[in-house]
């Protein structure tokens, strides 16, 4: 088929990353175009008749439009193989069809990290530590996870034999699954913390999102919360709907959420909350960093904006467009920026593109929230209360220089420990403590792996090893929720939240500590 031909014959936009509207329109056709449509076909027909190597007519329009996406030098308008947007439609989603497991490799083979909740993975058995040997009679030593992901998925009901070896039991067990939908949650870490302060970590914005992060406040509330700390830090976005339901739920009916200005019809509006908030007396402290991108940045313009949430971390990534993809009769599919977006103050929060060698200008320009504070547009979003590291402390830059690429090695080390004290039933409390023994253990654990520096490296960069090996520990003993509590427990920027919380009972007594 002649690739100017191939038409777009559905329009997912609405649906995708960035969200966007996808609409026709009628064209009008200049003698330039005509005149551009022949040279186009001039060079063609030179480069299939006289280039050196021949080149399959399929290829070279797939260069020519590759190339033409490129030169528009817009880092989220780009082709999407049928690979791509197969991934991009489940992170989009949060549904696809396979066992459900979290899978790292270690020791070259694929080891079972956590069962999702309800999952086939969950249902047989499987735990956390088992080490994939075999999947349908494959042997998977040397398989990236990837290839172990496209072996353990298939269609609905099909069926998967996985051999494992489990750490502590001498046999190889084998288990008989049927593959069966599974959906990743966007809500994941949740807890009541000191003081009635809840916390949740909404980490992607899927079609369910404001579903679940509704239930997981709904069930903070019945067990006592008074106050919340959203997590989108290292949130990449997602759906954009889903970002302007998730502010809807912290904002007044008719507050304009987001603006949206684009060129086709129907791409420029006022995007609006439509319901009463269900919590308007809580207050809110929500946390981003430079990982908290696209629709993260949607719902923290708006709620530091309408002065409903206090921001705390680091600047935001800035990215402040909206894209429509668009499907193509290959199977792929073609992401397009569609619209540029403000934050309800007028704010473009997009950070210039960088050229090599040149300094990028950001405009600085100021704008001001519905309560008359100051803030900044151009380069992400900035918090209100800076939070957050963005540097080693210098025995753990350290320690980081030492290991340089054996950093698998470091982890596969900590596995040891954590399996080592599973087996041998030493932890019995989930408050453990991390002890020199176990310190010992870990060193002794990586010399076994060849992993050779100094000891005096390890113990200078010891709070940051035992918060580490404790959290594996953890994992590997009471299971992914034990391993969240500790990694909420020992997160400086969260305490620091729930510190700012502390005697809070009003959105305005937190906005008035924010202000003085």
């Amino acid at each position: 088929m002649n690739a100017r031909t191939v038409a777009v014959v559905t329009a997912l936009g609405t649906c995708l990353v960035g969200g966007g509207w996808v609409l026709g329109r009628g064209l009008t056709v200049r003698e330039t175009d005509f005149t551009s449509a022949r040279l186009f076909d001039t060079v063609l027909d030179h480069v299939r008749q006289y280039y050196v190597e021949p080149i399959p007519d399929s290829a070279l329009y797939e260069h020519a439009m590759i190339g033409m996406l490129r030169e528009l030098k817009d880092p989220y308008t780009l082709y999407l193989a049928p690979n791509r947007l197969r991934r991009l439609t489940e992170q989009t989603t949060g549904n696809y069809i396979g066992i459900g497991a979290q899978i790292q490799r270690r020791d070259e083979y694929p080891m079972i990290i956590a069962p999702f909740p309800g999952s086939p993975a969950e249902r047989a058995g499987l735990r956390t530590g088992d080490r994939v040997m075999e999947i349908d009679s494959m042997k998977t030593r040397g398989w990236t996870v990837d290839e172990v992901t496209r072996a353990l998925r298939g269609p609905p009901e099909s069926d998967v034999t996985v051999v494992i070896e489990r750490p502590g039991d001498p046999r190889r067990l084998t288990f008989h699954l049927k593959r069966g939908g599974v959906h990743r949650r966007a809500v994941g870490r949740r807890a009541l913390l000191a003081d009635g302060v809840g916390y949740v970590d909404v980490n992607i914005f899927n079609d369910s999102t404001a579903i679940e992060l509704r239930s997981a406040v709904d069930s903070l509330r019945q067990s006592g919360m008074r106050s919340l700390v959203m997590d989108l830090r290292g949130n990449p976005g997602g759906v954009l709907g889903q970002g302007v339901g998730v502010a809807d739920m912290f904002l007044d009916s008719s507050e304009v959420i987001v603006s949206m200005r684009g060129r086709a019809p129907g791409s420029t509006e006022d995007v609006r909350d439509r319901a009463a908030q269900p919590w308007p007396d809580m207050p809110l402290v929500v946390l981003v960093d430079g990982g908290s991108a696209s629709a993260s940045e949607i719902v923290a313009g708006a709620l530091q904006d309408h002065d409903r949430a206090v921001l705390m971390g680091r600047p935001t990534f800035g990215k402040g467009s909206a894209q429509g993809i668009f499907a193509t009769s290959s199977g792929g599919g073609v992401k397009i920026t569609t619209a540029r977006w403000f934050t309800p103050s007028g704010r473009s929060i997009d950070r210039p593109r960088v050229t090599p060698g040149i300094e990028p200008e950001v405009a600085v320009d100021t704008f001001r929230t519905e309560h008359g504070r100051r803030v900044v547009g151009g380069g992400g979003i900035m918090p209100d209360i800076a939070a957050g590291d963005t540097a080693l402390a210098p025995g753990e830059q350290a320690l980081e220089d030492a290991l340089g690429n054996r950093v698998t090695q470091f982890r596969d080390a900590m596995v040891d420990v954590a399996i080592a004290l599973r087996s041998r039933g030493a932890i019995r409390s989930r408050d453990f403590e991390v002890t020199p023994a176990m310190l010992d253990d870990l060193w002794s654990a990586l010399r076994g792996r060849g992993v050779r520096f100094e000891r005096s490296l390890l113990e200078g960069a010891s709070p940051l090893v035992s918060g580490l090996l404790g959290r594996e520990i953890a994992r590997f003993v009471f299971g992914a929720d034990a391993e969240a509590e500790r990694a909420i427990a020992a997160d400086a920027v969260i305490g620091g939240a729930v510190r700012l919380l502390g005697g809070v009972t009003t959105p305005a007594q937190l906005m008035a500590k924010v202000e003085r």
